[in-house]
């Protein structure tokens, strides 16, 4: 009697695992599907628009170098000045 409730259990175990491995695969599918029509909603920038962006953000980049450079040197000079 034992090993007949061991059979049924083993066989339910296997009937919820498959029904849950199936749900999960249907919610991976959902995710994927829900990503590539939301990345196909997105306006990609074209190459004028990065290179644009591109020149702007190493601009700026070199503008802060600069400033933080004169900075330090006229924080230098002001220190040597009272030592």
């Amino acid at each position: 009697m034992a090993k007949s409730k061991e059979k049924d259990v083993k066989k339910e175990t296997k009937k919820v695992n498959h029904k849950k491995t199936s749900k999960e695969k249907a919610k991976k599918e959902n995710f994927f599907s829900g990503v590539k029509a939301e990345l196909a909603k997105v306006k990609w920038p074209t190459k004028q628009e990065v290179l644009k962006y591109t020149i702007a953000t190493l601009v700026f980049i070199i503008v802060l170098v600069v400033f933080f450079v004169l900075l330090s040197l006229v924080m230098s000079a002001v220190k040597g000045a009272f030592n």
